[in-house]
């Protein structure tokens, strides 16, 4: 067999259907929108936006989220066809293999690789930084030593120099998240859900608080003149105008990412084909909502240049400080907010990463321990052990800067595959059930391949070169190892 063989759609739904073997149908639609908000609500929300109206579309940062928002609806429509026709799990993966053939699928399955696992890395390097923030509150943080990697050192204010040894709350929160999901994926969507109204519940107080502290001077120019705008590093950027505001939709993009993870929880989904795309469009209709409103607000209440200059990464909480009297709690509660908000993204990233490997598994690509189950839980237990040492060992030892704009890469290229497979499949496979189809399909598929094209256009040669030799290595693996393994070949 070729390189680009399929696998038969009803070779897939069989595979799905081994009771024994099978993970367990546990999640409602409301679970799985939970799943995706949690995902997609993190510190973006309350980091990306000051960043985008600083250095791109001051309050037109708004219209940025609505770009970015149509970028992902239009690949949120494919995925929830896909899901709703091939409810397995494996997100992308499995529709590629679908659609366009094992190497693809597996090129996918191993850039998936970059948005879940090396995604939670970083974001557990990052709630290791808030927690910091968090503590701070009671007097107290944790030792520079042990919070950061030992490639990191600084200078505090007597001038005493500190050396990072390993970032423990980085490794603690990713231990703890897998624990929650060995345990079964019911708990983790019930914690989870918590977490998600906790968070969503101060995005809203934020809103409606912040709305009757809203200065009309400061969106007096809704959209500035373009200009150039250099940032303190040095970095110029487009300010203003239409180039300002697809600067900013490239911006905030980060803050979407995530509700594709909903579609790897498909084979987990008391109903799928119903649930999937309430699920996925659900979460990003919501989150979009939210951020549209949200952003309005910040930018009513504070002027740009207090996000250039004095608020920067804390552009939030320097508002309410400064800007609404009496509302400190608030801008305590925003940093519990971002806590909450990054342990929501890692336990769906986590979750997503182990799904696809087992699908992965399940076709031979990858080793069969990664979809061996937990004789209880009915989790794929050894895949969460081997991802914790995985993704524990880069968040305790490497900075969260090395990864960059990668995770982002990883996302797209999944986004403009899933836009083309649905074009496939309605041409190779028209006689298969589809609970929902996306509208227009031969207009919105190849938009969101243009839309998504463009942003990754927009990441930079430098990023297009790493991900050049993520991919080069995952090629490796796949002709040393996949290709003669593949169940789809051997059976």
């Amino acid at each position: 067999m070729g390189l680009f063989t399929k696998k038969p759609i009803g070779q897939l739904l069989t595979d799905s259907s081994d009771g024994e073997h099978s993970l367990k149908r546990t999640l409602s639609a409301t679970n799985l929108v939970a799943l995706g908000i949690g995902a997609i609500i993190g510190a973006g929300l309350f980091v990306r936006t000051a960043a985008a109206a600083a250095n791109n579309a001051g309050p037109s940062v708004t219209i940025g989220f609505i770009v970015a928002a149509i970028g992902c609806a239009l690949a949120g429509l494919c995925y929830a066809e896909f899901a709703s026709m091939i409810p397995i799990a494996g997100s992308a993966y499995t529709y590629s293999y679908a659609t366009m053939g094992e190497l693809v699928a597996w090129i996918i399955g191993w850039d998936l690789v970059l948005e879940y696992a090396v995604g939670a890395a970083t974001v557990g390097i990052a709630w290791s930084e808030y927690l910091n923030k968090l503590l701070e509150m009671f007097g107290m943080r944790v030792p520079y030593e042990w919070s950061h990697s030992p490639f990191e050192s600084a200078t505090d204010a007597a001038g005493m120099a500190h050396h990072g040894m390993m970032n423990i709350p980085a490794l603690f929160i990713i231990f703890m998240i897998t624990l929650l999901l060995i345990r079964g994926t019911k708990e983790s969507a019930v914690v989870n859900g918590i977490i998600v109204i906790s968070k969503v519940s101060i995005v809203v107080l934020f809103i409606v608080l912040g709305w009757g502290y809203m200065n009309p001077v400061n969106h007096a120019k809704y959209i500035p003149d373009a200009t150039i705008y250099t940032d303190l590093q040095g970095v110029a950027h487009n300010y203003g105008g239409i180039w300002g505001i697809l600067g900013a939709a490239g911006v905030v993009f980060f803050a979407f990412i995530g509700f594709d993870a909903v579609s790897t929880a498909a084979q987990e989904a008391k109903n799928p084909k119903k649930d999937m795309p309430i699920g996925i469009l659900g979460s990003l209709a919501v989150c979009t909502v939210l951020y549209i409103l949200f952003a309005h607000v910040l930018t009513g209440v504070a002027d740009v240049n207090d996000f250039r200059t004095v608020g920067k990464e804390a552009s939030v909480a320097y508002a309410i400080n400064t800007y609404m009297a009496g509302y400190t709690w608030l801008a305590n509660m925003v940093t519990v907010a971002i806590l909450f908000g990054f342990s929501s993204v890692i336990l769906v990233m986590l979750m997503g990463q182990s799904r696809v490997f087992y699908s992965m598994s399940r076709d031979g690509l990858v080793p069969k321990l990664f979809s061996d189950l937990h004789p209880k839980f009915h989790t794929p237990y050894k895949s969460n052990w081997i991802f914790l040492v995985l993704v524990g060992g880069f968040a305790a030892f490497v900075p969260g800067d090395i990864v960059g704009d990668m995770t982002s890469i990883g996302t797209l290229f999944a986004f403009i595959l899933v836009c083309a497979g649905v074009m496939i499949l309605r041409v190779t496979n028209p006689e298969i059930q589809r609970q929902f189809k996306v509208p227009a399909v031969n207009i919105v598929a190849p938009l969101g391949i243009v839309v998504c094209g463009a942003m990754v256009a927009g990441l930079g040669w430098t990023n297009w070169t790493r991900l050049g030799v993520w991919l080069a290595i995952g090629l490796v693996i796949y002709f040393l190892y996949s290709k003669k393994n593949s169940k789809l070949k051997t059976d």
